[in-house]
């Protein structure tokens, strides 16, 4: 048994405060040097992984993964390409729709620019069997950054997506934070035969280089993201599209972080109903933490943050809402001797639970952004060591 899981055992007995859940590694389907894993889980309780690996000689592949009772299934292929932007923070995803399609998407190099690259979603219709053809959602055509990609259903039908849009930046400058212009928030719809929707643009002044979040409520999809005001605060903000028409954006929460340069290290929603939680990493007055906040009116307004980490937090954050409206929450936290990835139940009330060790990491950007998803009665965890690796739990007892 591997030592991650012998830690994660010795943890969770003061998860529940009785019998420890099952708790177990999940053989991995991706092979050694793969990296970005990404879950979706379908209405039906399928459970899906993807992430990428190298092929050799500047190619590489996006693959996935089906959960069954034996475990992965062996693996399928979404696209291959060889001029493709692949990195840490800005990675793949799936999508699972509820009408049983499938969405992924993936990043293209657009120039010769380090950051010059396009989004690219493509559909499957029969379980991932077959792909279209991708379609890129964004028109304007430059040769710049265009990613940190949230997918969601549309609530027309088909698939959504939000986006970074480096459009108004210098398409000659070769680094973020360039200072030739702002990048954007945009969204678009991309209906079943790939025609797309007229895009949005939600907020003209982000973050260059956090990942977006969005979740489904009953009253519509929400988006959380990085913004960043004209004095340099990156705090998170929160749109809501109701009524045809996206919410002007409105901050979480007034950390006050002000930063020069992006951090990398976006926000986590998840929702039930008209119940959000969402969860962020920042480091105002030089305090490093992880906060989470919940809504009861779809994100309409937040209480009070509540502090999540203990003590010495990297962020990377990924949040899941219970039954009971408590919230489970994966962060990085900071060893002298390295790191490792933990998850701390958040109750409704607002206590917290004691956090267990999910499993040792390192704190290089290599070691990327653990994820969580339900199925079920379980949880399944994917995160990168040498390579993709997963486990699953039960979930905890109230």
């Amino acid at each position: 048994m591997k030592s991650w899981l012998m830690g994660a055992f010795a943890a969770v007995a003061l998860f529940t405060g009785s019998a420890y859940p099952q708790i177990r590694e999940l053989p991995s389907p991706a092979g050694p040097g793969s990296g970005q894993p990404n879950l979706t889980v379908a209405a039906n309780g399928r459970a899906f992984l993807s992430w990428i690996e190298a092929l050799g000689e500047g190619r590489f592949a996006l693959r996935f993964s089906v959960r069954d009772a034996a475990g992965w299934s062996e693996p399928h292929v979404i696209a291959e390409g060889s001029n493709w932007f692949v990195n840490w923070a800005d990675f793949p995803s799936m999508l699972a729709l509820p009408d049983g399609s499938l969405a992924a998407h993936w990043l293209v190099r657009s120039g010769p620019g380090s950051y010059a690259y396009d989004v690219n979603i493509a559909r499957s219709f029969d379980g991932g069997k077959t792909w279209g053809k991708p379609i890129v959602p964004h028109r304007d055509g430059t040769p710049t950054e265009h990613g940190f990609v949230s997918m969601f259903a549309a609530p027309s039908g088909g698939l959504a997506a939000v986006w970074l849009d480096g459009r108004e930046t210098k398409p000659e400058a070769d680094d973020h934070d360039q200072g030739g212009g702002d990048m954007t928030l945009r969204y678009a719809t991309m209906g079943r035969e790939g025609t797309l929707g007229e895009e949005a643009a939600l907020d003209t002044r982000v973050c260059d280089c956090c990942q977006t979040s969005a979740a489904m409520t009953t009253e519509g999809p929400v988006v959380v993201y990085r913004d960043r005001s004209d004095r340099e605060l990156r705090d998170i903000s929160i749109s809501r599209l109701q009524g045809g028409r996206w919410s002007e954006p409105r901050t979480v929460f007034k950390d006050g972080w002000e930063i020069s340069g992006c951090p990398v290290n976006g926000p986590s929603i998840a929702a039930s109903g008209r119940r959000l939680a969402v969860t962020w990493f920042t480091a105002a007055d030089d305090v490093e933490r992880v906060k989470l906040a919940f809504s009861d009116d779809a994100g309409a307004s937040f209480g009070e943050p509540i502090v999540v980490d203990d003590g010495k937090p990297l962020g990377r954050v990924e949040t899941l809402l219970l039954d009971d409206g408590s919230a489970l929450v994966c962060w990085l936290e900071w060893l002298p001797e390295g790191g490792e990835i933990r998850m701390r139940r958040i109750r409704a009330n607002g206590t917290r639970d004691p956090a267990i060790t999910v499993a040792p990491s390192g704190t290089a950007r290599s070691n990327g952004f653990p994820q969580l998803a339900r199925a079920g009665d379980q949880l399944i965890l994917a995160w990168t060591a040498d390579r993709v690796l997963t486990a699953t739990m039960t979930l905890p007892e109230n």
